[in-house]
């Protein structure tokens, strides 16, 4: 059995971001590989059993149904209204977790190729050293550009010390709460959770994924997903 923390795990699943480019209403509820996409992600925290509460954040009351309707019985989730931009979702998430949380982890429902052992490990890791964040070294040439003349002048970007960050991302609730909370009082918007501790040196365990951890973006992402779920 894996180490016990009190550990909540926050799934977004609300938000603006879930239409597929227009053509699909709700990418956590599209079907894929025989269920929801969210449950692919929930599927793979429970089978860690690593994780004591789910806070699933929610878009609205519609689609808090359809998630309630497609859950297994014995799951019994906090349910969230998110907001307008993504901090807010992760910080109504945050003030929904059990005060006795000790570490949080933030999913992004729209990575359905999350891992039993990544979670265990992020846990682990979080636990240890204050946080931790799924990623993977960049492996392709990077250019910044200015524009000139209708064309481009590019200059390559060192790749050394580049990752793309995946999720979850997971910390200990005495670090990310009081982060989150400078965050959205000063309005700030940020892409990803670990934006909220860079200006506090906190050091953050970048746990190299062994599997492809993709997030759904467009429709001909699902059946790229499908693949990696039956043969990574």
């Amino acid at each position: 059995m894996p180490a016990k923390h009190k550990a909540t795990a926050i799934l977004l699943a609300g938000g603006s971001g879930n239409r597929m480019q227009g053509e699909v209403d709700d990418k956590i509820l599209t079907p894929l590989a025989g269920q929801p996409v969210i449950l692919h992600s929930l599927n793979a925290f429970l089978a860690s059993e690593s994780i004591q509460t789910f806070v699933i954040v929610t878009r609205d009351a519609e689609q808090q149904a359809a998630i309630e309707a497609c859950l297994p019985k014995e799951v019994a989730p906090i349910y969230i209204r998110g907001g307008a931009q993504r901090q807010d979702s992760v910080w109504a998430g945050l003030q929904a977790a059990p005060a006795d949380t000790e570490i949080i982890l933030i999913h992004d429902c729209a990575r359905p190729c999350v891992s039993p052992e990544a979670i265990r490990e992020s846990i682990g890791q979080a636990a240890k050293i204050g946080a931790a964040c799924l990623a993977h070294p960049v492996t392709d040439t990077l250019k910044s550009a200015d524009t000139y003349d209708g064309a481009y002048l590019p200059t390559t970007v060192d790749r050394s010390k580049l990752w793309a960050m995946e999720t979850p991302q997971t910390f200990r609730y005495e670090i990310i709460q009081p982060a989150y909370q400078k965050i959205i009082e000063s309005k700030t918007p940020i892409t990803d959770d670990l934006s909220a501790i860079e200006d506090i040196d906190q050091p953050v365990a970048f746990i190299d994924n062994r599997r492809p951890n993709p997030k759904i973006t467009t429709p001909t992402d699902l059946s790229y997903v499908t693949f990696l779920l039956f043969h990574s």
